[in-house]
């Protein structure tokens, strides 16, 4: 890793557009995510620690659990940011095919780009996964043998920046792009994908690495596997807040200056413009590492 975990978190931004369609999203789960920045600070808020000898130790501390290679911390990092570089190419491969939607002339390009709808899906189905292989990197656990664990944790012990990521991925990449029926037209595209549909997709070729399975159709029957471990809690999430796309947008458009016809693009847009996996991954991975510190110190 080219920076460490204390200069990751103190280059957290303050602002900007991943900032705000995070706290957009506040009316879903009132008060969970606090966009904690700088590492300093996180330790105080996380601890409660006041005392500036005793913030160096459990920052000193964090840092060599951090670059301990063997404790899976750098390898979660590392899953969160793949995600997010990833996305900005999808998110222009999604505009590229609502353009061709639009201008008869630019039709070309549907020729070029898969549709947006399946698009969309694999980027919710394999997002998961990325969950999924942070979780077990950060807790030692095997990703194979571990949904079970994975869908216990997001149901029971999920909290701050690690179920606001959970809750923006259902909202910006569920809601928004597929509509209020996301979960079933997600499992029905994933469901009726072939190995050979998976392999083209530009996203899955970018992240490939990171996902479990013995070639290609064994990393589709883990991206199918992985998506029904969390469809349960993510309708239950949908259904419990009364959640819908206008919702979303309407709460977007109070932080995010987005015009009325410009909706049909709104989900491209997130996916270009924001890095809401890694900024949150970066603040789950803090906290998980100054907990971790503090009791060690």
């Amino acid at each position: 890793m080219s920076d460490s975990i204390i200069k990751l978190v103190d280059d957290l931004p303050t602002g900007g557009i991943t900032v705000s369609a995070l706290r957009a999203l506040d009316f879903v789960v009132p008060g969970e995510w606090n966009n904690l920045v700088g590492f300093e600070n996180t330790v105080r808020e996380i601890t409660g620690e006041e005392k500036s000898k005793k913030i160096q130790k459990i920052s000193e501390r964090a840092l060599w659990i951090y670059n301990d290679e063997s404790q899976g911390y750098q390898d979660a990092i590392w899953t969160y940011q793949s995600l997010d570089k990833a996305d900005a190419a999808l998110g222009a491969a999604a505009m590229a095919n609502k353009i061709g939607e639009k201008i008869s002339f630019l039709s070309f390009l549907n020729k070029l780009t898969p549709s947006a709808d399946t698009t969309q899906a694999i980027d919710l189905s394999i997002k998961i996964v990325a969950e999924l292989v942070a979780f077990c990197k950060l807790n030692g656990m095997p990703t194979m043998d571990s949904l079970g664990d994975f869908s216990a944790a997001l149901a029971e012990e999920y909290s701050g920046p690690s179920l606001m990521r959970m809750v923006a991925l259902v909202c910006f990449d569920g809601l928004i792009p597929l509509g209020p029926d996301f979960v079933n037209r997600v499992g029905d595209i994933i469901g009726g994908m072939s190995s050979a549909g998976l392999q083209q997709n530009p996203l899955f070729q970018r992240v490939n690495n990171l996902i479990p399975g013995d070639g290609t159709q064994g990393k589709l029957d883990f991206i199918g596997n992985s998506f029904d471990a969390v469809r349960g809690w993510m309708s239950n999430l949908v259904s419990s807040r009364g959640l819908d796309p206008q919702m979303i947008i309407d709460s977007l458009q109070n932080f995010v200056d987005i015009a009325d016809d410009k909706l049909d693009y709104l989900a491209a847009f997130i996916d270009m413009t924001t890095n809401y996996f890694e900024h949150t991954g970066v603040q789950t991975v803090a906290r998980r590492l100054i907990l971790q510190a503090a009791e060690e110190v």
